[in-house]
């Protein structure tokens, strides 16, 4: 059986990345959703599409060009110079930046329609009140668009929980490192440890039906607004 050491170790580095990672997606989001929203550039709709594009490609190949990318040949192993390392793959930094790249959708969506949704009147009011452009976001648009914010929140730390594919092929499974939940219940079932595998999964389970019920409880609340 599984000692609270073992189950701990993987639960707290996934939660720990999904922290960082919704935190930093919270930053990095915003301005892509709000220009998405108010540009009227005729090619912004491909700019969309390559934001999206995690939600089709198949996690290999985005893991693929991501090892790629932050090998010691690519922009990652030029960064992880700076500190002496000769690759960002295989490293907690390397998962964050990853999963940034995975679960961007996941952010930008929620953020884009929920600035989307309170329409063009309640910016056009506060420029007539003397309000600077940067006055009106963040003391309009922010606060309208909240539950997009509350649902990209959500859905952007439950994916990170999530993920496999992506942070098998950027991280590995080093433990204390880069061994998160998904790739310690692949590590068990490799294994045939049934046992172990079950109780890591059936908390996975529990915590899926917690966020999908949290997600539609955010959008009844917002209909019902």
């Amino acid at each position: 059986m599984l000692s609270l050491d073992e189950i701990m170790a993987p639960v707290l580095l996934s939660l720990t990345l999904a922290l960082v990672v919704t935190a930093l997606l919270v930053v990095i989001a915003t301005p892509i959703a709000w220009w998405l929203c108010r540009s009227t550039w005729r090619g912004k709709e491909a700019v969309a599409a390559v934001v999206a594009l995690p939600l089709v490609l198949p996690p290999t190949v985005l893991g693929f060009y991501l090892l790629i990318a932050l090998g010691p040949n690519g922009p990652g192993g030029a960064l992880a110079s700076l500190w002496g390392a000769r690759t960002l793959a295989f490293s907690f930094e390397g998962l964050v930046f990853g999963s940034i790249i995975y679960s961007l959708p996941f952010m930008v969506q929620p953020l884009r329609n929920a600035f989307e949704a309170f329409g063009d009147e309640p910016i056009e009011a506060a420029h007539t009140l003397g309000a600077s452009r940067r006055q009106t976001f963040f003391r309009v648009a922010v606060p309208l668009a909240r539950s997009g914010y509350l649902a990209g929140a959500v859905l952007t730390f439950a994916h990170t929980v999530g993920e496999f594919g992506v942070v098998l092929m950027i991280g590995g499974n080093i433990p204390g490192k880069t061994k998160v939940l998904s790739i310690a219940i692949y590590d068990y079932v490799e294994r045939l440890e049934w046992g172990s595998a079950h109780i890591l999964a059936a908390g996975m389970v529990v915590f899926a039906f917690v966020v999908v019920t949290a997600v539609m409880m955010i959008e009844k609340r917002v209909g019902n607004r």
